[in-house]
């Protein structure tokens, strides 16, 4: 794939946004300031409700923030762009397209590659997310899993400065998900673009990040920022690493005051602390 595009820093700067809901509003997030660095890993995690979309929805331009400013590389976000693409918690593929013609669909709509050049990026891509066998499939006849990869693969294809993840592997059962989890950190060690990931999992945020962003119950900022310096290519085996148990009890320390203020505010619980506390899911 090519890198020709350089990865681009979004930062937030004293972000306030509200929420309006049968006329009640709610403040989402307030002082929210934090960099995504250029071609680093950043993956937010915090209680149920506190903003972690939102921030996605912010970068992506589907949202602008009532206070304050995001921008990329400078400039401020004002709406959609192409250089910005998220892959969301539900399948987005066009049902009516075979997995080939989901993924060649973005660069050929665009009219930025040639149909030769979306031909093999295509199979290209369809080789790293093992769906080569695949590629006459419609998505009704793909697995969770399978679809998620082509997900990937289809925002891969438009060589996006930034990649937005909202909880993409949410739902898969837990040897998908892990295999999932391979496939991605394979295509982001591959590519040059700034990723953002939204997730519940502890162990998923520290097995993915480069920057681990860890955020307040609502209305929320940033509580800390933990840098996961294990080494890169990354794998399961570091899981037992010392390192890594003292990034994760770090992590579910400051997880576990945010989720009690989370559980006292509103008696529900979504983040994943390993058995340390009860989670309970949002209706």
């Amino acid at each position: 794939m090519s890198d020709s595009k350089q990865a681009s820093e979004v930062v937030f700067k004293d972000v306030g946004k509200m929420a309006v809901f049968k006329k009640t509003h709610t403040v989402i997030l307030k002082n929210c300031s934090f960099t995504v660095e250029s071609g680093k890993l950043t993956v937010l995690i915090g209680p149920s409700g506190c903003g972690k979309t939102t921030i996605i929805n912010l970068i992506a331009g589907y949202e602008r923030p009532d206070i304050g400013e995001v921008q990329i590389d400078g400039k401020r976000i004002i709406g959609p762009n192409w250089e910005r693409l998220v892959v969301f918690q539900e399948t987005a593929l066009f049902p009516w397209l075979t997995c080939y013609e989901n993924i060649m669909f973005g660069p050929l709509a665009r009219q930025v590659m040639s149909k030769e050049e979306a031909h093999q990026e295509t199979l290209n891509l369809l080789v790293k997310v093992g769906l080569e066998d695949f590629r006459d499939k419609y998505p009704s006849q793909l697995s969770g899993g399978m679809q998620r990869r082509a997900e990937l693969a289809r925002a891969l294809i438009n060589q996006p400065k930034v990649m937005l993840m909202d909880e993409p592997f949410r739902g898969l059962d837990a040897m998908t998900r892990q295999l999932m989890q391979e496939y991605y950190l394979n295509l982001f060690e591959e590519t040059n673009a700034s990723h953002v990931f939204v997730t519940s999992e502890v162990d998923e945020a520290i097995i993915l990040a480069d920057n681990l962003l860890v955020m307040t119950n609502k209305p929320s900022k940033i509580k800390k920022i933990i840098e996961i310096d294990l080494p890169r290519p990354r794998n399961w085996n570091m899981v037992t690493s010392k390192r890594y148990l003292e990034i994760k009890a770090e992590a579910l320390e400051l997880l576990h005051e945010e989720a009690i203020k989370a559980s006292t505010a509103s008696g529900k619980v979504d983040v994943d602390l390993s058995g340390l506390l009860e989670t309970t899911r949002a209706d």
